[in-house]
């Protein structure tokens, strides 16, 4: 079961008089701190809808595994059209989403996965009696939103979807605490020296060279998806060259096609992903999320209690191990 994400990240963060996204929280930003937790949570698919400094954003982003799609009409509209944004593109491609407003940094990937857990077709979590976000969502509900008016924003949309809201308890205050202020900002640096510690994998691949780690594998899905590289390349922010030369030497490492090539006509070229490299990408997600769920097992085994609980006033720190 795959599991995507939407982060909404396409205002322009008007009320705050900086850009909300590229805030530091510690030493990474509000837009890292999200696309990590979901990505460390299980969501294989994170995309970001951007709109206000896009190409800013998506340049500070482009190493984090995310995809992104744009907004072009961010000025004149609101939040709940650069959601529908996202959910349309990710429709059809996820078994469960997840979406959150970027200025939301603080929940934890144990939240997701106790929303993940629940099996509700629609879900959020609630701390101290109030809601907050992620909200976990079915590919129903997300074709209900899609079809709705959008009177009164997301809220609105999900009153009227005809799906009940399960709300799931949670221990996990940085589901409440968005950033639309500077006074916001500030309680959320200080929520931020109580966060535990968490272990983050990187998985990559190599032989003689590294051949194969997670950006590159969602290019490739990507090709799969789109029929060209170029397309497949902007949506992560890779340069055109630095795709090809990551399939070259991909492909001189196996020993075998992955991305076979039609040459243009009056149509263009295209690309596709052959067999073998479905099957590469398939064998790669299988590993990686097993990986990953040993990897949590694993720290609770060796790190259970030594950084002390949710209110101490231990700093976030990342653990980051290549395999």
């Amino acid at each position: 079961m795959e599991t995507g994400a939407v982060v909404v990240a396409a205002g322009m963060s008007s009320r705050m008089g900086d850009f909300k996204p590229m805030l530091s929280i510690g030493e990474i930003s509000v837009a890292q701190r999200v696309v990590a937790t979901l990505r460390q949570a299980g969501a294989e698919r994170v995309v970001v809808v951007t709109g206000y400094n896009a190409d800013e954003l998506e340049r500070h982003l482009s190493k984090s595994g995310a995809v992104f799609v744009r907004n072009e009409e961010y000025r004149t509209t609101e939040m709940f059209d650069s959601a529908l944004i996202g959910l349309k593109y990710i429709r059809g491609k996820c078994d469960r989403i997840l979406f959150t407003p970027v200025d939301v940094p603080l929940f934890t990937a144990a939240t997701v996965r106790e929303l993940l857990d629940s099996g509700a077709e629609l879900a959020c979590p609630v701390c101290g009696g109030q809601r907050g976000h992620p909200i976990l969502m079915s590919p129903d509900v997300v074709d209900r939103l899609l079809r709705d008016s959008g009177e009164d924003g997301l809220k609105g949309a999900l009153g009227r979807c005809g799906v009940p809201m399960t709300l799931v308890d949670v221990p996990d205050p940085g589901i409440l605490h968005d950033a639309d202020t500077p006074e916001d900002y500030r309680q959320l640096l200080e929520l931020h020296n109580s966060q535990l510690v968490r272990p983050v994998l990187q998985v990559s691949v190599a032989r003689q060279l590294t051949f194969l780690d997670g950006r590159v594998a969602m290019m490739l899905q990507l090709i799969g998806e789109t029929g060209s590289v170029r397309e497949a390349c902007q949506r992560i922010q890779m340069s055109y060259s630095s795709g090809w030369n990551a399939i070259r030497t991909l492909e001189n490492e196996l020993g075998f096609t992955v991305v076979s090539r039609t040459q243009g006509g009056a149509r263009g070229g295209s690309s596709s992903i052959t067999k073998e490299g479905a099957e590469l990408l398939k064998r790669y997600e299988g590993f990686r999320r097993e990986l990953c769920a040993e990897a949590d097992r694993l720290f609770e085994r060796y790190f259970a209690g030594m950084f002390g609980d949710g209110g101490s006033a231990a700093a976030a720190e990342h653990f980051e191990k290549e395999v």
